[in-house]
């Protein structure tokens, strides 16, 4: 029997959030002058760079049912980290940053085995991590940011290849990996079986507490690289790195339709979402407009999200066609 075009589209919710993106894409380049440019364009990508990696994160829990709200602070804390060792240290880049992303996938990795062996709810837990990783990074800098980092890994948060940024070039990397571990391995399979039935799972052989504990290790990872290379943007280690990487990840993810309650949802879809909340909050800056309005805009955003999911699930429930 032919499905009706609304319902093909609640039940690809990837091909929905990719037309939306288009659409927004085309009224953006239409009602501004500005947006098609090179350089707003070059823009845009940057900052979905370092955003989108903490979004592959944050969606590949959410796909195995957790959350973990720490992953802007670790990003913060392993770009402080990093810029103490190479500037107060004297270590070389290339000892310094490989360091750093350890850090980063060791805090992901605790994240995980709190979660897994005590049974604690990962929001719950990871509120908790969040002020003591935040903590660190403030006993660490005194709230004082980081200078002189290195001129030479300054090229991985500024400078382009063939004319694409080298932070959207290294995103596009990672959310290759995490999309085919998803879709193409057994290990992603055992991602969506925990994420819809945690339970079932483990009665089915699957290693429900080491899938959890890697996919945290595997986000604290991203966060840490997002967090390097936000410091090679700058040039300094802020302290303030990651602060606002709480937030965005989640409402991409929702918006791209990884479902909040796990087995459901890709990282590209996630992406799309990113894509979507950067492209307006670019709009809104070239018209303009406070950006006080960016957290209106971005919350309004998520609540739509959320209510297209709640209603395509009870749609495709009723067996709608």
């Amino acid at each position: 029997m032919r499905r009706n075009p609304l319902s093909l589209l609640l039940a690809n919710p990837l091909a929905g959030v990719f037309a939306v993106l288009v659409a927004i894409f085309a009224i953006s380049a239409l009602v501004s002058p500005y947006f098609l440019t090179g350089y707003n364009l070059s823009v845009v990508a940057r900052a979905l760079a370092f955003i989108g990696l903490v979004t592959i994160a944050q969606s590949s829990l959410l796909i195995l049912g957790e959350l973990d709200l720490s992953l802007g602070v670790i990003g913060g804390l392993c770009g402080v980290v990093a810029g103490l060792l190479m500037v107060n240290y004297g270590l070389a880049p290339v000892i310094a940053l490989p360091l750093a992303l350890l850090l980063g996938a060791a805090l992901g990795f605790f994240n995980g085995f709190l979660v897994s062996s005590l049974g604690l709810h990962s929001l719950v837990l990871t509120i908790g991590t969040a002020g003591v990783y935040g903590g660190i990074n403030l006993v660490l800098t005194r709230g004082v940011a980081i200078t002189n980092i290195p001129r030479e890994i300054q090229v991985f948060g500024r400078g382009d290849l063939f004319g694409v940024p080298v932070p959207f070039v290294i995103m596009l990397v990672m959310l290759a990996l995490a999309s085919y571990l998803a879709a193409k391995t057994p290990f992603g399979r055992y991602m969506y079986a925990i994420g819809n039935n945690p339970a079932a799972a483990r009665m089915l052989g699957v290693k429900v507490d080491r899938i959890r504990v890697l996919v945290f290790t595997f986000a604290g990872f991203l966060s840490a690289l997002a967090g390097l290379l936000m410091v090679a943007r700058l040039g300094t280690a802020q302290p303030s790195i990651g602060e606002t990487w709480v937030l965005g990840p989640i409402a991409a993810s929702v918006i791209g339709g990884v479902a909040t309650t796990g087995g459901v949802g890709t990282p590209l879809g996630a992406i799309f979402g990113a894509a979507i909340i950067g492209i307006i909050e670019n709009i809104i800056v070239l018209f303009g407009v406070s950006p006080y309005w960016q957290g209106i805009v971005s919350g309004a955003i998520v609540v739509l999200a959320i209510s297209f999911d709640a209603v395509s699930r009870r749609y495709l429930r009723k067996g709608g066609a």
